[in-house]
């Protein structure tokens, strides 16, 4: 492919330079980025360098004892008034400071944890006649295959594919889903279901409200599955797994493989988020942020690329932009006081979903657009 040729040059600086000839040679290729690997390049094109502004963010974590996001075992949720209590408070602290924090014993079988991981590389090392049968940008669609969903939006592409599954509340037939992981997507869709009520009747009792408030709200009704593939990158340096970004939905659940390079941004640092086995990943998105009235926080992060590959991670967006609701969604009247005037205006998921889309991964949040 003509794009592997060319030298890896920040973006714009060269008059000769067609980026969106390139842009559009790498997407109808359906190949992804791991058909540039399987190519034998040595140069990553130039659309994936990162931007200037990319280049200068704050360095990683260098301390020798560095932060670590915290580590909650949910171990006696149910049968223990105290132990929950105690769960919901070290859920608030995360949540208020944080934004992440990593769950343990949260009931999810280990076997299915890996198996998902197992699926999602299955899926991605298929022959390419297979995968281009999933490749599009049709987001009418409940199963796609692509490589960066703001490919033509954002300033420099990742080095990453995805597939996406959106899986609640009106789930794809069994044959839209690819044979790789076809069983898989469907049992760890159930475990998400579980999971994630549980942890919103958490996050409810977090903020002092009823148990099911978060989800009388119907921030548990519908969730995608993005299961992220990011092949060993020749020029890590110079390009990301994923640009920093905050999340743009209720809840986000990650399962993360052994190599690592997600990072939080928390105290103008970079911090590490170590993988653990048999935990996830837990992070608030912008949309709880939002009804929270910035009590919760969705903190940004982002993945370095990496010589190590493929990092395979699946993260589990709890969302109801791919349902019809006109339910509008502001800052929840229970939390709010003389003392705390709400921040936000109140928005339509769906258009909230198609801000976040329109700008791409631009490293700016989307919630200070919907601010009063």
């Amino acid at each position: 492919m003509a794009v592997a040729d060319e030298e890896a040059l920040p973006a714009g600086t060269s008059s000769n330079y067609d980026r969106m000839k390139e842009l559009k040679a790498f997407d109808e290729s359906k190949a992804g980025v791991k058909g540039l690997v399987d190519a034998g390049v040595e140069k990553i094109p130039r659309f994936f360098i990162r931007t200037p502004e990319e280049e200068h963010l704050e360095e990683s974590d260098s301390d020798p004892n560095p932060l670590q996001i915290p580590v909650i075992d949910l171990t006696g949720i149910e049968n223990s008034k105290i132990r929950r209590g105690e769960i919901v408070e070290a859920i608030k602290q995360a949540s208020e400071t944080w934004g992440f924090f990593q769950v343990v014993n949260h009931g999810v079988p280990t076997s299915v944890l890996e198996e998902m991981i197992e699926g999602t590389r299955r899926f991605n090392e298929e022959d390419d006649e297979v995968k281009r049968e999933y490749y599009t940008r049709d987001w009418a669609k409940k199963v796609m295959f692509l490589s960066n969903f703001d490919l033509y939006e954002s300033a420099a592409a990742n080095w990453r594919d995805t597939l996406f599954c959106f899986m609640a509340p009106d789930p794809p037939s069994p044959h839209e889903l690819p044979l790789a992981c076809r069983n898989i997507m469907i049992e760890y869709s159930k475990q998400m279901t579980r999971l994630g009520s549980t942890l919103f009747e958490l996050l409810s009792e977090a903020l002092g409200l009823h148990p099911n408030h978060l989800k009388e709200m119907e921030c548990a009704n519908g969730h995608v599955i993005l299961s992220h593939y990011y092949p060993a990158c020749p020029q890590p340096d110079l390009t990301l797994g994923t640009s920093k970004h905050s999340d743009p939905d209720f809840l986000t659940i990650l399962l993360q493989d052994q190599i690592g390079g997600l990072q939080v941004h928390h105290q103008n640092r970079w911090v590490d988020v170590q993988p653990m086995h048999g935990a996830l990943v837990i992070n608030i998105g912008d949309l709880l942020q939002l009804i929270s009235n910035d009590k919760l926080k969705s903190l940004e992060h982002r993945v370095l690329a990496n010589w190590i590959g493929p990092r395979i991670s699946v993260a589990c967006f709890f969302t109801t932009n791919y349902s019809p609701s006109t339910r509008l969604y502001g800052p929840i009247k229970e939390l709010l006081s003389d003392e705390n005037q709400p921040i936000y205006r109140e928005v339509m998921v769906r258009d909230f979903a198609a801000y976040y889309n329109s700008k791409g991964l631009d490293g700016k949040s989307a919630l200070s657009h919907f601010k009063i």
